[in-house]
């Protein structure tokens, strides 16, 4: 517990927003040196307010943390600094990352393969099929077709609030936030207790597109939380796709906005594994085919190994194989089975 002890209770201090925080550790070493350094110390640090040093010098005994921390024991929460080996590598590199997170559920490696999704079931679900981890907001309608259609699919999925991840909002989300919770993670950096207010929503948004290597829109009116997650995936370098939608619907008008400016235009879910570099999807999948390939028959590997990325027309299998044209068809047919190959238009297959 006291390990971040601290931590929290200089997150808590009035005046001091994650920037501060972070600036004050990285010039003192650690929050306890910042919480117990003097006056004089304090002014020192360049860029720091008056009313900062007052709040660090003043207000600590003010501050209550001890329900945080026996809430905190109680549901099992993790409490992960910006120094933390398990602070996410993504939100790491963003202009402004939270100085503390708050998670509910587990962070895993493949989570460095994220995309944010503000959007359908069946785009999510297709993605976490591949191994893409989704994240989104768990607001009501598209938010939470997204978490649910990755956990349809088996995958991960990751709900980042704008409360503390002790709240459930919308309340009626009570279930889908269980079900995140082991079979994800629901984050936050606001602390346990914190409502949901209206200035933390986009607060919260730069923490969806920070998470992750890119953002897709499906649906978006002109003024939405939506715009405003893909205004900070620009800020913060990341891919921003966006799903076309009927010109004379407000909700497209955002989306096909989005388009106009540049954003990748996406009809499939292809469209976007092509885009972007999923380095721990490309090895898990890499793993995947090794233990496959090792419990292929004969007549199976010889197939499989001729395939490559790119498509083969199954007449040239059929002659670089010893099979007759029959025999190649029905190997492939069992390959797809097995989730190791993909059927093109005009008899083209290729590696999945």
């Amino acid at each position: 517990m006291s390990s971040y002890r601290d931590w929290i209770l200089l997150s808590k201090l009035p005046y001091l927003g994650p920037r501060t925080c972070r600036q004050l550790v990285e010039h003192l070493g650690s929050p306890e040196k910042v919480l117990s350094a003097s006056p004089q110390v304090l002014s020192r640090i360049p860029g720091l307010k008056g009313k900062a040093v007052s709040s660090i010098t003043h207000q600590i005994d003010r501050i209550e943390i001890d329900r945080d921390l026996k809430r905190i024991e109680e549901l099992g929460i993790e409490v992960i600094n910006f120094k933390d080996p398990r602070y996410p590598v993504n939100l790491k590199t963003i202009f402004d990352p939270p100085f503390l997170l708050y998670v509910s559920g587990r962070l895993e490696k493949q989570d460095l393969d994220a995309l944010a999704i503000v959007g359908t079931r069946r785009l999510a679900r297709d993605l976490a099929r591949e191994g893409v981890t989704v994240v989104s907001g768990m607001a009501r309608g598209i938010d939470t077709e997204a978490h649910r259609g990755a956990l349809e699919a088996g995958g991960r999925t990751m709900a980042v609030l704008g409360c503390g991840v002790d709240i459930v909002y919308p309340p009626e989300n009570r279930g889908l936030m269980e079900e995140i919770i082991k079979k994800g993670a629901v984050i936050s950096e606001f602390s346990l207790g914190e409502e949901p207010e209206a200035p933390h929503f986009p607060q919260r948004n730069r923490i969806i597109s920070g998470l992750s290597k890119g953002v897709l829109v499906v649906e978006a009116p002109l003024k939405s939380g939506a715009l405003i997650t893909a205004n900070f995936a620009l800020d913060q370098g990341r891919d921003v796709f966006a799903v076309p939608g009927n010109i004379n619907s407000p909700n497209s008008h955002g989306t096909n906005g989005l388009i106009k400016e540049g954003a990748k235009l996406v009809e499939s879910m292809e469209d976007v594994l092509e885009e972007l570099n999923f380095s721990e999807l490309a090895q898990l999948k890499k793993e995947k085919i090794k233990d496959k390939n090792l419990s292929l028959f004969p007549e199976e590997k010889e197939i499989f190994n001729r395939l490559k990325d790119e498509p083969s027309h199954i007449d040239l299998l059929v002659e670089l194989s010893r099979f007759p044209a029959s025999k190649v068809g029905e190997l492939l047919m069992r390959l797809q089975i097995k989730s190791l190959v993909r059927e093109l238009p005009g008899k083209l297959f290729c590696k999945i």
